[in-house]
Order: structure tokens, then sequence, then C-alpha cells
């Protein structure tokens, strides 16, 4: 992958799609720009992962559109044809997420369920 090549990368659990800016692999790290959203972030503890019960329950939004990253070399990889619209991707991941939280019934995918509706309003849907 060179500079300029477009990349699927993944940032904390979220997947985009994006412009590779730079590379450090001395750091095993690229500088991605975010061109669309692939899978909206999870909500909620990064470090107990699908429950509810914490101390403090996480909002992630996705990136924004152009806003640069850096991301592990590691979870990137080539990214065939044109990435999608920015505003298009963020609504179908958006979407997706909530099709899979709705078939969940645990706590987490009802509290998750709440925390995106707030985030969804942030994005001005």
């Amino acid at each position: 992958m060179n500079v300029g090549d477009f990349v699927r990368g993944v940032y904390k659990t979220g997947v985009y799609a994006g412009e590779l800016m730079q590379v450090e692999q001395e750091k095993g790290r690229a500088l991605v720009k975010v061109l669309a959203v692939l899978k909206h972030p999870m909500q909620g503890d990064l470090h107990n992962p699908k429950e509810a019960n914490v101390p403090f329950f996480h909002e992630r939004k996705a990136l924004a559109c152009y806003e640069k990253a850096w991301m592990p070399l590691s979870q990137l990889k080539p990214f065939e044809g044109e990435p999608p619209a920015y505003e298009a991707s963020l609504e179908k991941a958006l979407q997706e997420m909530k099709e899979s939280l709705a078939s969940d019934t645990s706590e987490w995918a009802k509290r998750s369920i709440e925390v995106l509706a707030q985030v969804e309003k942030e994005y001005g849907r």
C-alpha cells in the first residue's frame, strides 16, 4: 500500500474506507483520511464488550468525513474501487448497527440502541 491509495481500516470498533496519507513503518501505524464508514463503532465499554452494567457506558460516534486518524498497519487492507459517499455510508452503517442490535435481547443491546438514538440526533438525522 502506498500513500494516496484507498484503504479499509479499523479504528477502535469502527471500520472505515479512506485515503492513506502517511505511513510510519517503525511505529506500525498509518495516517488515514476518512472517506466512508463501513461499520459503525460499537457502544459501551471497550474493556467490557457487550456488558451493560459498567461504570460508564461510552457513546461512540463514527469518525467524521475527512477526519484523519492513526490506524495500526495490521488493521489496514487495500480498498477495491472508490469508497462510497460519506453521508450515504454513515446512514447505511448506522442502519445496519441498529438492525443488528434490534435482534439482540440483551441489556447491552437495549442500552446501545438508546445511545445510538442520541448519536443519530447529533449526526442531524
